[in-house]
């Protein structure tokens, strides 16, 4: 698996067509306040992504975007994803993580992640893309919220 690379405004078609597939949020990928990488095969096809947005002040930071495909999935890569966009994050100035999750609890618990508060997530970071669709559509209410610190 190659290190991920910044997605750039040529990525953005296959990372949302990637990230469709694997049923996660794909709105504002192209905004630049979401940092998001991703990981192409031999093939050129994407097989793995990974990203964040940070709060207003910066001290939080909401992962999203870390899938990898079918093809690896048991492999680690969905580990290296998520580890390096925390990392990413605490490089960026967060001391705390945070994300949604109504599937992967045990994913992100092998990680280090708690169950959290969906609505101190909500207020924390509600300035982000991310939790604002999720109040505009309702679906925050449907969410299952994970926190770490970083």
């Amino acid at each position: 698996m190659h290190e991920p690379l910044p997605v750039s405004p040529a990525d953005v078609a296959d990372v949302r067509g990637f990230l469709a597939e694997c049923d996660l949020t794909v709105a504002g990928l192209d905004d630049p306040a979401v940092r998001l990488w991703f990981v192409r095969d031999e093939s050129g096809a994407v097989v793995g992504s990974t990203g964040f947005e940070c709060s207003t002040d910066g001290r939080h930071a909401l992962l999203r975007s870390v899938a990898v495909g079918p093809a690896f999935r048991g492999s680690g890569t969905g580990t290296r994803l998520a580890r390096f966009a925390l990392d990413a994050a605490a490089a960026a100035g967060a001391d705390r993580a945070w994300l949604f999750s109504r599937r992967s609890g045990p994913f992100w618990q092998g990680l280090g992640f708690a169950p959290a508060d969906r609505s101190e997530l909500a207020v924390l970071l509600a300035g982000t893309i991310q939790v604002s669709l999720f109040r505009a559509t309702g679906q925050l209410a449907r969410e299952v919220a994970w926190s770490r610190a970083l």
